[in-house]
């Protein structure tokens, strides 16, 4: 059941005037040129994502079990480190003498236009890493023009952060699959009356994964109710409690070990409350009760519109949502954070777009595929979208920026992102995104060490 959804096949050509594409076009210009025309230093010190990655954890050097939540990963960490190898094995072959002066970076996905073929990925629990967390994150993405992801995991409620990413941000949720039929149901109708016009659903997370960073300090944020404020705010959810939905901002700095005091020894009700139900939500979410391909029928059911599914790594998997008339599938291993000794996300892309059925349906419009995890530079979305996919995902870098400065952080690492990518493009030979798609042949070479 598709939902009379447009298709992706329609030429960007016909839904594009030359002049809003060369508007487009001249603020990626215009973001470069400044740089060299305003010589103002970076609002996050530097452009290089190094140097952003240790300043975050230098601003959070107080609060280090915070950025290790966000930097850490799954055992030895070797899937993240799987994740960057897999972009370095892929090189870059760029052709010469082609008329790049005018560049397009537009892209049609779902029929929604969009800026660029780059999304801000669900994250959760940023209000770890800064005071104004996904408020601040989804005001940046609007101003950017970038779509916003929103997280089951979210600090803020669903209508707070569709109420920051405005009337004219694009927005889609990202769905932890709760453990019973009518929490979904509310989620999936709070999130569609709040302008999230896609379902993203997280297949790899049916529990936490193995995290040593955290496990070591006993760090999880919804055991003490930062994290679970969409439910929170569910009214289904709080009724079960007896309690009414509350739209709330927890308290920055996070500090586990007050509120933990304070439940436990000082008999504070609010924070007995709140770990009561940050167990609870976590029991919905992440509750360890694995679901089925049968299951997506009861989704489809229930939401209206373009429904994607996360953490495919498999071709096999890849193809069976073809056959189930699923819109969209993420490749992505969850950025190394959910099973140590993965396949780096790049090679399964790779993999799974030597699939015949994949670029037959690829090329019908019936399954569109994003990219996730690794992506830190422009040359890597390049390299993911002519690998076949039609858009990416960025994660880390943008939480960074956030912890180092807010909306003005997140704003500089997805400008600097898709500007890096729009003058890359160029220099690679392509004055079209959607011409960049799949050339996989032309454009990389694999060079194994």
């Amino acid at each position: 059941m598709h939902h009379g959804l447009p298709r992706l096949s329609i030429p960007l050509s016909t839904l594009t005037t030359m002049t809003s594409v060369s508007a487009q076009s001249a603020r990626w210009s215009k973001y470069f040129l400044d740089i060299y025309g305003q010589a103002k230093p970076p609002v996050l010190g530097s452009f290089a994502v190094k140097e952003i990655e240790d300043k975050a954890r230098e601003v959070m050097k107080d609060h280090l079990p915070a950025y290790m939540y966000t930097f850490g990963s799954a055992g030895t960490c070797s899937t993240d480190a799987a994740n960057r190898r897999a972009f370095d094995r892929w090189k870059i072959v760029p052709a010469m003498l082609k008329d790049c002066t005018n560049r397009s970076i537009e892209t049609t996905i779902f029929g929604e236009k969009f800026n660029a073929p780059v999304f801000v990925s669900p994250v959760g629990v940023q209000g770890i890493l800064h005071a104004d967390g996904e408020i601040a994150t989804a005001k940046a993405a609007a101003a950017c023009g970038i779509p916003y992801i929103m997280s089951s995991a979210s600090s803020r409620s669903i209508e707070d952060i569709g109420r920051a990413n405005g009337p004219n941000g694009q927005r889609w949720y990202q769905l932890y699959w709760p453990r019973t039929d009518e929490i979904t149901i509310s989620l999936l109708n709070r999130a569609k009356a709040a302008g999230f016009t896609a379902l993203v659903i997280t297949l790899d997370t049916m529990l936490l994964g193995w995290r040593p960073h955290d496990l070591d300090t006993a760090y999880i944020p919804f055991f003490y109710g930062v994290g679970t404020q969409v439910g929170l705010s569910d009214p289904v959810f709080m009724k079960r409690f007896g309690y009414e939905p509350v739209h709330e901002t927890p308290v920055f700095p996070f500090e586990p070990e007050k509120i933990r005091d304070a439940a436990l020894n000082a008999g504070d009700a609010n924070a007995q409350k709140a770990m009561k139900l940050g167990k609870a939500w976590l029991g919905e979410t992440n509750s360890g009760s694995f679901r089925s391909w049968e299951d997506l029928q009861f989704i489809k059911d229930h939401w209206d519109g373009p429904i994607i599914l996360k953490g495919i790594l498999r071709a096999s998997d890849a193809e069976k949502a073809i056959d189930m008339g699923i819109h969209g599938v993420i490749v992505s291993n969850h950025g190394g954070r959910q099973i140590d000794g993965s396949i780096g996300a790049l090679d399964a892309l790779s993999k799974i777009m030597r699939s015949p059925k994949v670029l037959e349906a690829q090329k019908k419009g019936n399954l569109t595929v994003l990219f996730d995890s690794g992506i830190r530079t422009g040359s890597d979305v390049i390299k993911a979208m002519a690998m076949g996919a039609q858009g990416v995902l960025i994660a880390r870098p943008y939480m960074y920026g956030l912890a180092i400065a807010g909306q003005a952080g997140v704003e500089q690492i997805l400008m600097q992102t898709v500007t890096d990518m729009h003058i890359t493009m160029g220099l690679c030979g392509y004055s079209d995104v959607n011409d960049l798609i799949g050339k996989r042949d032309e454009l990389l070479e694999r060079v194994d060490d």
